[in-house]
């Protein structure tokens, strides 16, 4: 059965990258995306990500969609604001945000893949930076607009902090956050936050105001201890169990729940982990993490209202 915390104007979606993983094909990438969708309906999830292997038109997204009746939650855009100016890259996020605003989503999961290196097997320890302050101000000038415009359109640009990319920390989030107006709003991820050296309750506590969109990671700690001292890349953080999904790991998603509904959060919650399938079976474990989320609302609900 479908979950919905009316009362609080949360849903949960999913990712499909439980399923198949775009940066690493070999993982999962003989499952159609109709198994996919299947499952997650036959769970309760109430909409889907997008990843590669959805249509790349908005009349494909909504006839692959409807006969589940998942809604489009959003769909992730490789962003290259870092080299590219404000309008070649709204050329570029054009039909994107199209695709989007006509199947009915309203954020746009923002990633900046210019030098990035989340799909090489680098260490993670020489992803890009930004070392100067005009380098920042250029920077949060240009996502300010491209914001700006998105908005315009009635989709709200979300910024994924993620391993591998210019804004990982959470030094980095602060500056971001910091420098760029009201328009850019933040993505959430709690595993990106943890394995970028933050404390995800510290973190989204600290810009609850700017977050729109959420992503539920859950960390194993003792392997992402292992990342930091053998100099990992993304990839390998991957392939040997970084990450999981809530309610398998260590992050405390109670609390986090808790910081969200404090706030009036209106939005999605969406699981996602980035495993490998063969490892870590999908369907047990987007079950797993469509369980622990549920019965922590349920729970986060029944507080608040004595019942």
């Amino acid at each position: 059965m479908a979950i919905h915390d009316a009362a609080s104007g949360i849903r949960i979606g999913i990712n499909p990258i439980s399923w198949s993983n775009d940066d690493l094909p070999a993982l999962g990438g003989e499952t159609p995306l109709s198994t996919a969708l299947s499952e997650g309906q036959a769970i309760g999830y109430q909409g889907f990500e997008l990843n590669g292997k959805f249509p790349k038109d908005a009349k494909g997204v909504g006839d692959v969609l409807r006969p589940y009746g998942l809604a489009l939650v959003s769909g992730w855009y490789s962003a290259q604001l870092a080299r590219r100016s404000v309008a070649e890259e709204i050329d570029a996020i054009a039909s994107h945000v199209q695709l989007l605003k006509e199947n009915g989503a309203s954020v746009l999961v923002y990633g900046e893949v210019a030098d990035a290196i989340q799909g090489r097997r680098i260490p993670l320890v020489e992803r890009p930076r930004f070392h100067t302050q005009a380098q920042w101000l250029e920077y949060a000038g240009k996502l300010t607009e491209l914001a700006r415009f998105t908005l315009a359109q009635g989709v709200r640009l979300a910024y994924h902090h993620h391993m591998g990319a210019y804004i990982e920390s959470p030094a980095d989030i602060d500056r971001l956050m910091e420098l760029t107006g009201p328009e850019v709003s933040l993505l959430f991820d709690s595993g990106h936050c943890y394995m970028g050296g933050g404390e995800p309750l510290a973190v989204l506590r600290k810009h609850i105001g700017r977050v729109c969109h959420v992503h539920f990671k859950d960390v194993r700690a003792a392997v992402v201890q292992l990342a930091r001292n053998n100099l990992w890349s993304f990839p390998d953080c991957i392939v040997n169990g970084t990450f999981t999904v809530p309610g398998d790991g260590d992050i405390d998603f109670a609390a986090l729940l808790d910081e969200l509904l404090d706030a009036d959060y209106q939005g999605w919650l969406v699981v996602e982990a980035e495993q490998d399938p063969a490892v870590a079976p999908s369907y047990f474990y987007v079950k797993k993490g469509f369980d622990t989320l549920s019965a922590l609302l349920a729970q986060a609900q029944q507080r608040r209202t004595g019942a």
